[in-house]
């Protein structure tokens, strides 16, 4: 199938052929049909297929235009770097039309916002916190919207976005659209379906956990953290393949500790994100990794999903995951529509169990590589890898009752002190008891 055998205008095909796409993802053409019906409906797919797309292509096309620029479709996203994603998407899909698109997200000045939003927009990308603030000040019209997209949600979950989600639900006009995407498919996820969503239609685009086809994985067997150090600075040395990658850990102290090591090592064109890093810094991080200009970017499971960045070669897993579906997202940063991508695992004996755990799930076992024989085996281990001995907690000695002492107690100590009746002493020497006269 062709973009152009959907029921597209000129005005979005000529857009699409900008891009250089011209054949719609699986999904792309499965969610088209059911969008432009009009019914609510609830995407799962796996990252890396295409969801963005999915539903901006539909709703555009559904799309009139208002002289009042207020806007008609919300679009929910976890983070600020997918605010920043789907708003480039929507502005590269509108080249054609006089379609404006806005974006709003937290840690920046409000106001600002607020000053954009003021001029008009049709496409309202946004967090749910920085909605909800901006709906609460009246900065934000919420009557004209009739399309609502809840992508990622998921993580939103994860996240604890769901009360927020309330809210909103609760702001915005009843008649609406409603669409949901997410990677994985759970309770929580149904139960908003059953709740939120008018009679929707449930997609499954593939099954959950299913490896992607486009990816080629590896693991290795690596006894520590430092000796996986080791391994990915001999890889980066020594594979020229590795064009572009992705580095993923599971924590923002980990990140920072292989960032440092890697450039004391003097491995070139490394940078690191994660929450703590700053709104400027996270930016030009990801610009400079999506231009090419940085070749290695190292992460948080936070990028699993928020991150969607064309042309990454290789996905290391320097960690593994203790959820399963962590490590779909992970490995879906590559791979991406039609392109190849490999994924590359790190995995100790502690994690083995864990990442059978994630064999089972994707119902595939990954082949296991062996390790060059001049990587240098680490023997200092850092120290969450260091055993924790439980110390036996001692009870406390209980008294033993000897009864009395065993030897005859000293003529001194066998004195008991009376107490003295004073009064009825001087009574019996002076006939009377003695009274001290008060001087006045």
């Amino acid at each position: 199938m062709k973009f152009s055998d959907l029921n597209l205008n000129k005005s979005l095909l000529n857009a699409l052929e900008d891009l250089g796409l011209d054949s719609p993802t699986s999904i792309q053409s499965k969610v088209f049909s059911i969008v432009m019906s009009g019914r609510d409906m609830g995407g799962i797919a796996q990252t890396g297929t295409g969801k963005t797309l999915a539903y901006l292509l539909p709703l555009m096309r559904m799309w009139t235009f208002s002289k009042d620029k207020l806007p008609q479709i919300v679009v929910l996203v976890p983070t600020r770097e997918l605010v920043v994603q789907v708003l480039e998407t929507a502005k590269k899909l509108a080249s054609y039309i006089s379609f404006d698109a806005v974006g709003v997200y937290g840690g920046v000045n409000i106001k600002t916002q607020v000053l954009e939003l003021s001029k008009g927009c049709d496409l309202l990308v946004a967090t749910p916190g920085r909605f909800i603030d901006l709906a609460a000040s009246g900065a934000l019209k919420v009557k004209n919207i009739k399309k609502l997209v809840i992508d990622e949600f998921d993580m939103m979950l994860d996240l604890g976005f769901r009360p927020q989600l309330q809210t909103i639900f609760d702001k915005i006009p009843e008649r609406r659209q409603n669409l949901l995407f997410s990677a994985t498919i759970s309770e929580e996820v149904e139960d908003l379906l059953d709740e939120t969503f008018k009679s929707p239609e449930i997609l499954e685009d593939v099954a959950v956990g299913t490896p992607h086809q486009n990816i080629e994985q590896r693991a290795y067997f690596i006894p520590n953290f430092n000796t996986k150090i080791n391994f990915i600075e001999l890889l980066l040395a020594n594979d020229s393949q590795m064009t572009k990658n992705l580095v993923f850990v599971g924590n923002k102290l980990l990140a920072d500790t292989i960032f440092e090591e890697l450039k004391m090592r003097e491995v070139e064109s490394v940078d690191v994100i994660h929450s703590n890093k700053s709104q400027n810094y996270r930016f030009k991080a990801l610009d400079s990794f999506t231009k090419g200009e940085t070749r290695t970017l190292i992460a948080t499971d936070l990028g699993s999903r928020g991150l969607d960045i064309p042309k990454i070669s290789h996905v290391i897993n320097m960690d593994i995951p203790e959820i399963a579906e962590d490590y779909i997202h992970r490995i879906g940063r590559t791979g991406r529509g039609n392109e190849k991508g490999i994924s590359i695992s790190f995995v100790s004996e502690k994690e083995q169990e864990s990442f059978e755990e994630i064999e089972t799930l994707m119902n595939y076992k990954v082949p296991i590589g062996e390790t060059p024989v001049y990587l240098e085996i680490s023997d200092s281990l850092m120290s969450f890898e260091i055993e924790k001995i439980d110390m036996k907690i001692l009870a406390p000695k209980k008294k033993i009752d000897v009864g009395e002492a065993f030897h005859e107690k000293a003529e001194k100590n066998k004195k008991v002190n009376k107490r003295r009746d004073i009064e009825a002493e001087k009574k019996a020497k002076y006939g009377k008891a003695y009274k001290k006269e008060r001087k006045l």
